[in-house]
């Protein structure tokens, strides 16, 4: 599941409660668009997260603005302290996903890759066996 900041903080208490009893049956949460909500780092102590998604408005151009590079490699920096899983949302450029690889962002994700699709193309579809 994915959890933004803003909405995570609205009832702590309930969210961590709830995400500590879906972890027991191996739900994963990952934090959404962090940075650009209230980034209270307590958030990352008390959230029971295992995904750190960094928004995209600091991955936009960040080989060439130097402010961006700074806020993703600190952004990173916590979520690794954590032991998050990093995504890096809306990579579009070849150059920006070298620079965050460089970085050691753990996923990218963005329309580099290709844009949201509710049926997606995985290749052949497995046959269905017929019921007799």
């Amino acid at each position: 599941f994915e959890i933004t900041e803003t909405a995570a903080v609205g009832s702590l208490d309930d969210v961590v409660e709830f995400m500590e009893r879906m972890k027991i049956i191996g739900v994963s949460f990952s934090l959404d668009d962090f940075g650009t909500g209230l980034s209270s780092y307590s958030y990352l102590r008390n959230l029971p997260v295992d995904y750190l998604k960094i928004d995209g408005q600091f991955i936009c151009n960040i080989h060439r603005d130097p402010d961006n590079a700074a806020l993703t490699a600190a952004l990173l920096s916590i979520g690794q302290h954590f032991h998050m899983f990093t995504v890096a949302e809306a990579v579009e450029s070849p150059e920006e996903a070298r620079f965050l690889m460089n970085l050691g962002v753990d996923c990218l994700q963005g329309y580099l890759f290709g844009a949201a699709n509710l049926k997606p193309d995985f290749g052949p579809a497995i046959p269905q066996r017929k019921r007799a």
